[in-house]
């Protein structure tokens, strides 16, 4: 199997579900929330999220933080670390770039007395959170989806080795 396309559609998928909530946070807690806001708030962090999932290799990098702090592979507590290694690559890239576009939005439209260093740190604190909860929820089960959707980690396909998946295997009584 071609663990180079699970990991694009892993990308994909995790883009999506961070992209979708960061973005619709973001745009909740600026107390002026639009929909064509949030929509290109989405796109945007979409895109950045998608860019960074195919530059970086997030299981090489697990792995190499996973060797260097001794942890053992399929532990709960692994699993957290390498949520919090995601978070912390992913998560301050999409805030900057979205409170920046906010800032100048809002900048632009006269907002006074703005500051963007405060503006950036609520929401950086806000969506490390948030993000590292999704990240912890959602890697295993879309993990989970695309090894079973690839054919990897299951019974084989019908024809390839193996009864067919729907016929239990015969008793030998």
């Amino acid at each position: 199997m071609n663990m180079k396309k699970i990991s694009r559609q892993m990308s994909v998928l995790m883009g999506l579900t961070l992209s979708f909530f960061l973005s619709l946070t973001g745009n909740l807690a600026s107390g002026k929330f639009t929909v064509i806001g949030f929509i290109i708030s989405f796109v945007v962090s979409f895109i950045i999220s998608v860019a960074i999932g195919l530059l970086v290799p997030m299981r090489k990098v697990n792995d190499a933080v996973d060797r260097k702090l001794g942890l053992a592979p399929g532990k709960p507590s692994t699993h957290a670390v390498e949520s919090l290694v995601s978070d912390f690559i992913y998560t301050p890239i999409i805030t900057l770039t979205m409170i920046a576009l906010a800032y100048k939005n809002a900048v632009s439209h006269g907002a006074k007395g703005l500051k963007f260093g405060p503006m950036f740190g609520k929401a950086l604190l806000l969506s490390l959170v948030i993000g590292f909860i999704l990240v912890l929820i959602f890697t295993p089960l879309y993990m989970k989806l695309l090894l079973g959707k690839n054919g990897v980690g299951g019974p084989p396909p019908h024809g390839a080795g193996g009864p067919p998946r729907d016929i239990p295997p015969k008793d030998n009584q």
